[in-house]
């Protein structure tokens, strides 16, 4: 549970007022032909701190706010926003948001409707942290990553330390004509460190394995994240890839570790299930999709072990949330059970398009001057039942590849065909780890990777890894989402020698 409330410097900005003057002005000149307005106030703060060999190499605190106006007028949208918070500025977007509209009416031949929403009146959500890491002075931050670095540089092999600290604060502000009005406040962090040997035939590198959180300060020191292990073990793990042998290609199973397979996860279901991307509407920019609106219930995206959930309350989510920048309360709902597709990630636009009920909850805008757009929830892989633990699944293997830690990868614009490396690769033998092995990728197509899916960790095994940089849209918006996942036994898949492959 949160023991934090949102900021009282936010909450006593003139948000009421500024949501007053707006959607008032909103409702009188748009005259009868206004179905929807709504207001946002956001707020975000961040903050980036880079450590080169324990010494700071930059530094970075920066926060913006502002306000945004849309209007449904005529089933057309318009929108506008400004950095200035004064009920003038708040009227004045207003009507530049209604003319975008007016102008735009003649040019869209697809009107627009809105699924509908109940009303949240006065709902207030923070997300779950302990200690605001913005309360942390720079200095203590800056200790303690270099806290980080030096016993890593003192170790046999390591010839560089990375440290990187990536901090954010979101607070929001959501009112409509409906009477919904929301307060919000979350906080996320991302530290990451990476070790380099400058080996004879070039640099090897090795990063830590933890994932960006929507935690405090206290992930940071053990809370989430056991950074004492991880430390321990990075410089044994480099030295490990400096002199493993490089992969023999060919057909593997493979025992895929969590904080490998939420990339993967990302990147094949959590794009490929987000419905404006199925229907064409990111053709031009973030692609399509193989999954088709007619294929729910029906389409085999993978083997019956495969149960994948969209959540946006997740505690600790990247994408978590109270309600989304529509003011929908979010939820969790199925979008891959036993194999098959279940169903798509939607706004409230989308859900009326398509004929569902209701959104559940994925519009989101990362600035106040940008306009909400569909947006991935945490996407997560449930796992078994069962105990049955990482070793377990290593020890049923006779020839094969333990993947840990995400790296590089590559997915075409359908989110069909994709490449992954991993930051290590263990071969097995005899159901036994038998040293790593470097320059491999394992490749395959969605439908026929998910259908090789057979064996799962049970909850001993799960963890929630993800990203603080999801990018979509046109102008570009950035997005912290995260995916879960248990260990998982895949059989039989293609597995790359990259160094080979590079040098045809």
């Amino acid at each position: 549970m949160t023991e934090q409330a949102i900021d009282q410097d936010f909450l006593d900005l003139p948000l009421d007022t500024l949501a007053d003057a707006a959607l008032q002005h909103a409702r009188t000149a748009g005259a009868g032909l206004l179905q929807h307005a709504d207001l946002r106030v956001q707020r975000m703060r961040t903050s980036t701190t880079q450590m080169r060999d324990a010494r700071l190499s930059s530094s970075s605190d920066s926060s913006a706010a502002g306000l945004a106006v849309r209007v449904l007028l005529d089933g057309v949208w318009g929108f506008a926003a400004t950095d200035e918070l004064t009920p003038a500025a708040a009227v004045a977007t207003a009507e530049r948001a209604l003319e975008v509209a007016r102008i735009s009416r003649p040019l869209v031949a697809e009107r627009v409707e809105l699924a509908p929403e109940p009303v949240h009146a006065d709902a207030r959500w923070v997300s779950s942290y302990r200690q605001d890491p913005f309360a942390v002075p720079a200095a203590e931050r800056t200790r303690h990553l270099a806290g980080w670095s030096h016993p890593l540089l003192a170790a046999a092999g390591v010839d560089h330390c990375d440290v990187l600290l990536h901090m954010a604060k979101e607070q929001k502000y959501y009112a409509d004509l409906a009477g919904t009005v929301t307060r919000q406040q979350r906080v996320l962090v991302e530290p990451e460190i990476t070790v380099v040997a400058i080996a004879a035939d070039g640099p090897e590198s090795m990063r830590s394995l933890a994932g960006p959180t929507a935690r405090g300060w206290e992930y940071l020191t053990g809370d989430g994240w056991d950074w004492d292990a991880e430390i321990a073990g990075l410089p044994e793990h480099l030295a490990e890839r400096v002199k493993a042998p490089s992969v023999q290609a060919g057909d593997y199973d493979l025992v895929i570790d969590p904080t490998n397979l939420w990339l993967t996860i990302h990147e094949s279901v959590g794009h490929a299930t987000e419905l404006d991307r199925s229907l064409g509407y990111e053709a031009a920019y973030a692609g399509t999709s193989f999954a088709r609106l007619d294929g729910i219930g029906a389409f085999r995206y993978g083997s019956p072990l495969m149960n994948v959930t969209a959540d946006r309350t997740v505690e600790h989510g990247g994408a978590t949330t109270g309600f989304d920048d529509e003011g929908v309360a979010t939820r969790s709902w199925d979008l891959v059970s036993e194999g098959v597709l279940q169903g798509f990630q939607l706004d409230r636009a989308m859900a009326a398009r398509c004929g569902f009920e209701s959104s559940n909850g994925c519009a989101y805008a990362d600035s106040a001057l940008n306009v909400p757009v569909q947006r991935m929830a945490n996407v997560s892989l449930r796992p078994s039942a069962d105990a049955t633990t990482t070793a377990d699944l290593i020890a049923g293997v006779e020839n094969g590849l333990y993947v840990v830690g995400d790296k590089s990868w590559s997915i075409d614009m359908q989110r069909y065909n994709f490449q992954f490396t991993a930051q290590r690769f263990y071969r097995i033998r005899g159901g036994k780890l038998a040293g790593q092995v470097k320059d491999a990728a394992y490749q395959g197509s969605t439908p026929s990777f998910w259908g090789s899916l057979k064996g799962l960790g049970g909850a001993g095994s799960y963890y929630l890894g993800g990203a603080s940089n999801c990018g979509k849209a046109q102008p570009g918006q950035s997005a912290w989402v995260s995916h879960g996942a248990p260990a998982t036994l895949f059989e039989q898949v293609k597995v790359l020698n990259t160094r080979a492959e590079g040098g045809r």
